[in-house]
């Protein structure tokens, strides 16, 4: 049973989603440091550098927000076209003071404020409208080539004259009916976005995404989500009003401490831990630098049964699993260098990057395995949750 549990206490909220008792994710919000990532806002320019090919965007926010040149320019679709900066300069097409229709891409930190974009995009369930761009692309998770063209086919039919979307995984086998509400749903909030752009002044919220419970609803409503639980009233409104078009079930639990549930408050505790045991009786251990994350597989105490080989392939096996597991359960983002123990086989080393690949097929986050080094390292990128645009996702 694949559950959601929300727990608010004082200026913190805990986002956990839960499989049969097990933690597989785990985020939270604090009041005092404020996601406004896929928020939409009149902004007023402020300061336009031109040798840095950026500007700065006041929204109303305690910073202001960055803007640089490709996130200004008509957007393309990058796999059949490159952008083209060259003969361009910001300072010709942003004037300070100048009104900006923007949307936050990545949340800001305590000494930078957040990064914007004019590259709208609203997630549906199926799809995500690009109301400023014309094309439409797919995502690469659905492989079956007469399927892309189906899917297409349908979105071209429905879109209006120069927007676009990109047709999300989920849509795979999915009917026109089905997508064709989805997208229009899409459009009725482009477009009463678009109504509150026109009564109002900069800075101004025109949208709030409510982005980490919207976007994690989103991505598992279509993975046999079977229902919702929060403890607090006003949480318990907002999600009830969010998921008005799904039929979901939400409880609420007033007040209730969460965390007691499927002991977590234990799990919590062992995702924190430096040093993770297999149950072969080998371990890993996850250190995180500024740079990268370097996780290291020993054998510990599995001495198997067979040749080496085979106890150090088994080893690696079983650590590859528990990796893919913790990095999606600890949003590890960056760079990734996985230290396997040495495998003389050649077969064997494609088999682990195979079962890696496919373990991270279950994180909702882009992951990148760039394969084994002539040290003998395994080279992967993940993004962050809380970092992590639908156009990369998706595509």
């Amino acid at each position: 049973m694949l559950e959601l549990l929300i727990d608010k206490k004082e200026n913190v909220k805990t986002i956990m989603l839960v499989q049969n008792g097990i933690l597989l994710e785990k985020h939270e919000e604090h009041e005092n440091q404020k996601r406004l990532e896929g928020n939409i806002y009149l902004g007023k320019v402020q300061n336009v550098l031109s040798g840095m090919q950026s500007a700065f965007i006041d929204i109303g926010e305690e910073k202001n927000t960055l803007i640089k040149l490709k996130d200004v320019l008509p957007k393309v679709d990058t796999r059949n076209a490159k952008e083209n900066m060259d003969d361009k300069n910001i300072s010709e097409i942003l004037k300070s003071g100048q009104k900006i229709v923007v949307q936050i891409k990545k949340d800001g930190t305590q000494s930078k404020g957040a990064k914007v974009s004019t590259h709208i995009n609203l997630p549906g369930r199926f799809t995500v409208l690009l109301p400023n761009a014309s094309f439409i692309t797919i995502s690469q998770k659905i492989e079956n080539q007469e399927e892309q063209q189906r899917l297409t086919k349908i979105v071209k039919e429905i879109l209006p004259p120069n927007m676009g979307a990109i047709i999300r995984t989920a849509a795979e086998n999915k009917q026109k009916e089905d997508i064709k509400k989805d997208i229009e749903k899409l459009l009725n909030k482009w477009k009463q976005i678009q109504e509150e752009l026109e009564k109002n002044t900069p800075p101004k919220l025109l949208y709030d995404n409510h982005a980490l419970i919207r976007r994690t609803i989103i991505d598992i409503i279509d993975k046999d989500l079977e229902r919702i639980i929060v403890n607090d009233k006003q949480e318990y409104s907002i999600l009830s009003k969010m998921l008005q078009e799904f039929k979901l079930h939400i409880e609420l639990k007033e007040n209730e401490d969460l965390f007691k549930m499927y002991d977590l408050k234990k799990q919590m505790e062992e995702m924190t831990k430096r040093k993770i045991w297999l149950k072969c009786g080998g371990f890993i251990t996850i250190d995180k630098t500024e740079a990268l994350t370097a996780i290291d597989v020993n054998t510990g105490k599995f001495v198997g049964k067979k040749n080496i080989e085979k106890t150090i392939y088994q080893v690696n096996k079983e650590a590859t699993i528990e990796i893919a597991k913790q990095l999606r359960l600890r949003d590890i983002g960056g760079i990734i260098i996985i230290d396997y123990i040495d495998m003389q086989l050649g077969e064997n080393k494609k088999n682990i990057e195979k079962l890696l690949k496919e373990e991270l097929k279950q994180d909702r986050t882009k992951c990148q395995v760039e394969g084994f080094t002539k040290l003998n390292l395994l080279e992967m990128t993940r993004k962050n949750m809380c970092n992590n645009d639908w156009d990369d996702n998706d595509k």
